[in-house]
């Protein structure tokens, strides 16, 4: 019963459309360059194909195809996946406009986190920590609605070294830029 109802929400889903969250990471990341990157999550498309600006190789995922189907910004190189799960290669950057709202159910994949704001950003970073090089990047957004310093922790277990790298004060929250560099293999 759990299943079919997560394949009705991923063949309901919508692009998530780029929004302050989305925007306060593209401030950052359009000035970074290197060969490879990840945008999990993709939505629109809209980091991704800012990605491909400065980056050789760029890879988008997400887990709705319908979402990857009406992406309003094309990229190339798309693959409907859970986070990262389906790639066997290792970026230079990772980012993630992650879903981080704090909710007891995850009714809405684009934005809901879990308990905490922490469920699905957790699988997240999961997914992706062994897709990264060592002294790459992983780049995300999280809320001062959620626990974000559990989710800093978390990140730090899972070998980076992590540090907050702007704030952005909005009326209801303050959105997180978190940057975490890969330290080992």
């Amino acid at each position: 019963m759990k299943l079919l109802k997560l394949q009705k929400k991923l063949s309901e889903t919508e692009p998530y459309p780029p929004s302050e969250d989305t925007f306060f990471l593209a401030d950052y990341v359009k000035n970074i360059k290197g060969y490879s990157a990840l945008d999990v999550g993709t939505g629109s498309g809209y980091l991704s194909a800012l990605l491909a600006k400065s980056f050789s190789l760029v890879v988008a995922t997400d887990i709705s195809f319908n979402v990857l189907k009406k992406q309003n910004y094309f990229t190339s190189n798309m693959i409907c996946c859970n986070g990262a799960d389906a790639l066997n290669y290792k970026f230079d950057l990772i980012i993630c406009n992650l879903p981080y709202l704090n909710t007891e159910e995850v009714l809405d994949l684009t934005t809901d986190g879990g308990k905490e704001g922490l469920t699905i950003p957790m699988e997240i970073i999961g997914s992706v920590k062994s897709r990264i090089k060592p002294g790459g990047e992983l780049i995300y957004v999280t809320s001062s609605l959620s626990n974000f310093k559990k989710l800093i922790d978390y990140t730090k277990l899972d070998g980076f070294s992590v540090r907050i790298i702007a704030k952005k004060k909005l009326f209801f929250e303050d959105l997180i830029l978190v940057k975490a560099i890969k330290l080992f293999s």
